[in-house]
């Protein structure tokens, strides 16, 4: 199976953080930073949508990386000399995402749940305020469990197959975290009531990714009972027809990352596409379908 969304940023090599002010450092100013995101991997596309929800175009320019690392080490030729010159004998991975100071020539941070904080609460303008602090316990907790009950449950369940005594406790823990979101969303347009919030950020992600990874190492019987819950999908359909949310997904890099990566048994599930993530009716975005 491929990385999940999380253990690519797990050990993180950088955890700067962007203050409020001149003593931080690291202090929110326009055009000091850069954004360094691949297409397929779902950490960058978390922050590229958080970057597009926050207008930060013209402020914090973003840097495009392949769809597939290529390097040896799984990371990115381009991306070695920043880290290099950020830790003296540098041997891990040059890895995505990075934001990396102009000033310095330095990575600040490889962590994506700080990146996206950060942006959220640094660089915030007239978007709209992602993390609001009365929210903020709900919204890392949201984060947790689509972590841990949505990503890691179903890489479990592909990764061990369907003849496997752990597949349907692995398949449970997934259901069940899907029924609850489903009930969730049946009286309300985001997930935490009226306004999106980075928890709608990281739920769609964790949606995108359940739908064009891991139902490909799934039986076909457990992908119509993930499909089976119609307020969720319904809700994944609404946020891709969102500008901020349909033009940083390339279906296509997201299909060679893991075809390139991915060691396990393809299974029935991957003939049931759940969405069809390019027919959102956004004008000029830049879907492109996931080759069969």
């Amino acid at each position: 199976m491929t990385t999940t969304f999380a253990a690519s940023a797990a050990d993180p090599a950088f955890r700067g953080r962007i203050g409020s002010d001149a003593r931080s450092g690291h202090y929110p100013v326009p055009h000091r930073y850069r954004l360094h995101l691949s297409p397929s991997c779902p950490h960058c596309l978390g922050i590229a949508i958080t970057h597009g929800l926050l207008d930060l175009g013209d402020t914090l320019p973003v840097t495009h990386l392949p769809a597939v690392p290529d390097a040896p080490d799984c990371g990115y030729a381009a991306l070695r000399p920043l880290y290099e010159a950020s830790a003296h004998q540098y041997r891990g991975p040059a890895a995505a995402p990075v934001l990396s100071d102009d000033w310095t020539g330095r990575i600040v941070s490889t962590h994506a749940p700080d990146i996206l904080h950060d942006l959220a609460e640094r660089f915030a303008g007239p978007g709209p305020d992602l993390y609001p602090a009365p929210a903020r316990d709900a919204i890392d907790a949201l984060a947790h469990r689509c972590e841990q009950d949505i990503n890691q449950a179903a890489q479990q369940a592909g990764c061990l197959g369907s003849d496997h005594p752990g597949y349907a406790s692995a398949l449970d823990t997934l259901l069940g975290t899907l029924a609850a979101l489903e009930q969730q969303l049946a009286d309300r347009p985001y997930l935490l009531g009226s306004e999106l919030t980075a928890a709608d950020v990281q739920l769609w992600v964790t949606l995108v990714q359940l739908d064009t990874v891991h139902r490909w190492h799934l039986d076909a019987a457990a992908v119509q009972r993930i499909a089976g819950h119609r307020h969720l999908w319904s809700y994944a359909r609404r946020l891709a027809a969102r500008p901020a949310f349909a033009r940083p997904l390339d279906l296509d890099a997201i299909a060679r990352r893991h075809h390139a990566r991915c060691l396990g048994r393809e299974a029935a599930g991957a003939a049931v596409q759940i969405v069809d993530w390019t027919t959102a009716p956004t004008p000029g975005r830049h879907v492109t379908p996931a080759p069969r």
